[in-house]
């Protein structure tokens, strides 16, 4: 068979080469004419596809290395028999890794201690789940909307949105959907947002299209909220670029970027190839992880003396404020620049491994930071 695949998708020529031929091709050069003679696509959420990608192609099963399928039309899909897998929760824990950063970078900003403070999470899926989990070993106060759950279960634990309106911080985890009971697009508009507490605090890492991005803007120039994070914006890469100016961090849509979250995703994809062409599983990328090397100054075994705080632990493996940095060069380029930047900084992102693949040494006067840590993922040692 012949494989096409996004060339920055890592490991992705590896795993399928014992399809066939894999040829490797940047985002922008998935046309129909090039992948018209394709057994396999696997794609990124750049590229649309549709009929127009595959109308009169070969190509017989389509793999995405995303949680989300917005950019897939799937009713084509299915209409054609073409096969078809994306990869939900793969890079869910790099996500709630990335909301960690986050919050501890919001507490040493505005100095707003999170012991006792109130998170409101929307979608309580593989993400918002994970989300949960990590902010409750913070000692936040977590409530919790997600519809479907609830019809599903009847947890009470699930509450309408309108009670999340007095959090003093709302994050975002559902896909977005522009229509159906539970529809997202614009979930966050002008009269929600004025709904949620004056001086709370709102951070999106789900689709940038799920809120309305000039209500944002009005709400942080009134004040009526503290600040927001943004990772995901409409109308990427072309983003406004004044949003950007006007939040507390900024990120090219990288949350669930880490080198695990990445694996994860083309390993589930693979899998599922696997099974619908009726293929062995032979690829394990165990090793290839194990053979990639930490850049810089992050490390796998760190020291805690007694003055280090949480945040500096978390900014060992991930400086969220780095990335941040690098973003905020996108509003000093002319907007026929913006939008090339922005493609370049998710293409070109640096490796980052989750929490688990470090081990923390912490002396025993500061054996109340184990629990956290190791509810975090992390590996912890006590010294003597």
């Amino acid at each position: 068979m012949k494989i096409i695949a996004d060339k920055n998708i890592h490991f992705v020529d590896q795993a399928f080469k014992q399809f066939g031929d894999v040829l490797l091709i940047p985002t922008t050069d998935f046309k129909n004419e090039v992948v018209r003679d394709a057994d396999i696509i696997v794609v990124r959420s750049e590229v649309k596809v549709n009929e127009k990608l595959l109308d009169g192609s070969n190509v017989k099963f389509v793999g995405t290395s995303t949680i989300g399928t917005d950019h897939i039309d799937l009713n084509y899909l299915n209409q054609k028999n073409i096969g078809f897998a994306n990869a939900p929760g793969s890079n869910s824990n790099s996500v709630a890794e990335y909301v960690v950063a986050v919050l501890l970078e919001i507490q040493e900003k505005f100095n707003l201690e999170l012991k006792g403070k109130s998170l409101g999470v929307v979608g309580v899926g593989n993400c918002g789940s994970k989300v949960v989990k990590y902010a409750k070993a913070l000692g936040m106060n977590v409530i919790q909307n997600d519809p479907p759950l609830k019809r599903l279960t009847g947890n009470s634990e699930f509450v309408p949105l309108d009670d999340l309106m007095e959090c003093d911080i709302i994050s975002l985890h559902v896909p977005l959907t522009y229509e159906g009971e539970d529809k997202t697009h614009h979930l966050f508009a002008r009269e929600r947002i004025f709904k949620m507490k004056k001086g709370s605090i709102l951070i999106n890492t789900s689709r940038g299209a799920v809120v309305e991005t000039t209500a944002l803007k009005d709400a942080l120039d009134s004040g009526h909220l503290l600040t927001a994070v943004i990772d995901v914006w409409e109308n990427e890469p072309n983003i406004d670029s004044e949003l950007l100016e006007k939040v507390f961090i900024g990120t090219p849509h990288i949350a669930g970027y880490s080198l695990d979250g990445k694996v994860n995703a083309i390993k589930m994809v693979y899998e599922a190839a696997c099974k619908y062409f009726n293929q062995p599983i032979q690829w394990d990328p165990s090793n290839e992880l194990q053979k990639i090397t930490w850049l810089g100054r992050l490390k796998t075994e760190v020291v805690v003396d007694n003055k280090t705080s949480l945040n500096q632990i978390i900014k060992n493996n991930y400086d969220i404020l780095e990335d941040h940095e690098k973003m905020t060069v996108l509003y000093k380029l002319p907007k026929s620049q913006q939008g090339v930047y922005f493609m370049g900084l998710r293409t070109s992102y640096p490796i980052r491994r989750e929490f688990f693949n470090t081990k923390i040494h912490i002396h025993k006067e500061r054996s109340n930071l184990k629990n956290i840590l190791e509810a975090l993922n992390f590996k912890v040692v006590i010294l003597d």
